[in-house]
């Protein structure tokens, strides 16, 4: 969370919702900033990372996306747990769990936004679009 005085959070996001609620109020979308000035996508920011503009409006992800980077997790929770870098198909990389199995889960995976909230960190979940297989040669 930001804690600024006065609006600078609403008048950098447009809307202090779209930035501070990562996922919508219904849990099946998430929100991302789109810079006006470039068109960068980008995730939970203030500026845009390519152009350092603070005109940023607020849209709806579809909610599909490929994971980028998945790493198991051991710390800091009762179990290991499932920890993936996805990249979503509006441009955008988030933070967030993808459902499965540990070893199941890879770079190149397509993943799609999942209902279920992260209990641990408040995350987005994903769930895999195809079933993990892997040929073993």
């Amino acid at each position: 969370m930001y804690h600024h005085s006065g609006n600078v959070v609403q008048q950098a996001a447009g809307s202090a919702a779209g930035l501070l609620d990562r996922v919508s109020a219904d849990g099946d979308a998430i929100l991302f900033q789109r810079c006006t000035w470039c068109g960068t996508a980008m995730y939970h920011r203030l500026l845009c990372p390519v152009c350092q503009g603070s005109d940023l409006r607020t849209e709806r992800s579809e909610g599909a996306g490929t994971v980028r980077h998945a790493t198991v997790v051991h710390r800091n929770t009762p179990s290991a747990r499932n920890v993936s870098l996805v990249e979503m198909a509006e441009g955008f990389v988030v933070r967030g769990r993808v459902m499965g199995p540990l070893i199941g889960i890879h770079s190149g995976d397509r993943v799609r936004l999942s209902t279920v909230k992260d209990p641990v960190r408040g995350e987005p979940v994903f769930r895999l679009l195809d079933e993990p297989y892997r040929a073993w040669h």
